[in-house]
């Protein structure tokens, strides 16, 4: 059993992108600028943000911040999409997400410009994605993709099941392997909510991919031996041990199902930096206009 170490991998990624920017600036071009709208005062936004804010330093972004109470109006929200679609500085810019309900989340996504949406969920980049055109990747599946690839994981042929059919992770992960690409040229099933007997497709899985944010979920007799897992949960569970209260928790019941695998990865260390460091990925695809010119 090998341990896919997220963190170690978006490391160096960042140096790597880095490296690419100070090429940039040598050359007299202008410094990648990822703009960020965060909405309230959500715990585990914050902390998503700021480590976005410190990966932009990382890769030698420049970065930028706008904050709303939660009573913001939808149509404010709007209005600030607008004027970071106009700014010809901000090369991309995502909208943090969850919105409060009082705002239309599919409204302010597709009000961004496609061009500028780094986080890939503009339906014009979700669209070309399932077709197998070039566009921004969404963040979470693009780094389970990178993990793949990083670690020479075989995927052509393989059978992956995918637990979870959300549009950020589940869908779009599930479109990406089974396109004609290395990674990819998977047999994909897709399990949800109203699936019967979710166990017997996931001990057909030589990939495992679990979405579904339910602690735990997977056990140790829902995975055949040898499988490569991907945890992409990260559920918050209270922990008095530890000074926060709480822990970070995956979709697998990583003890006992470890032992079983070729390749997983922790919660945390595993998909959750991958996924920062794609976002930092698609901006310098923005800003050197490697996508839509």
């Amino acid at each position: 059993m090998q341990i896919i170490d997220g963190k170690q991998v978006a490391e160096q990624i960042k140096q790597e992108i880095a490296a690419e920017v100070q090429q940039i600036i040598a050359r007299g071009g202008k410094r990648p600028h990822l703009a960020g709208v965060l909405v309230g005062h959500d715990g585990g936004s914050e902390s998503y943000m700021s480590s976005k804010v410190k990966a932009c330093e990382q890769c030698g972004f420049k970065s930028s911040l706008l904050r709303y109470e939660e009573d913001v109006t939808e149509q404010q929200l709007l209005d600030t999409i607008t004027k970071l679609n106009r700014d010809d500085d901000v090369d991309g810019f995502i909208v943090q997400l969850p919105l409060p309900r009082h705002i239309n989340e599919q409204r302010i996504i597709e009000a961004i410009d496609y061009r500028k949406d780094v986080d890939g969920f503009h339906p014009i980049n979700v669209g070309r994605l399932s077709i197998g055109l070039p566009c921004f990747r969404s963040a979470t599946p693009a780094g389970i993709i990178m993990l793949l690839e990083r670690y020479g994981i075989d995927t052509r042929g393989k059978h992956c099941v995918v637990i979870g059919r959300s549009n950020i992770v589940g869908k779009p992960v599930a479109s990406l392997l089974m396109q004609k690409s290395n990674p990819g040229n998977c047999t994909v099933t897709v399990c949800h909510s109203a699936t019967p007997n979710i166990a017997e497709h996931t001990r057909q899985a030589d990939i495992l991919i679990a979405a579904l944010g339910k602690p735990g979920f997977v056990t140790a007799d829902m995975v055949r031996d040898g499988a490569v897992v991907i945890d992409v949960g990260t559920t918050r569970v209270p922990d008095a041990t530890r000074k926060s209260g709480w822990r970070l928790c995956g979709d697998v019941d990583y003890e006992h199902v470890a032992p079983r695998c070729s390749y997983i990865t922790p919660v945390p260390g595993g998909v959750g930096p991958m996924t920062i460091v794609s976002l930092m990925h698609n901006t310098l695809l923005a800003a050197t206009h490697q996508i839509y010119q």
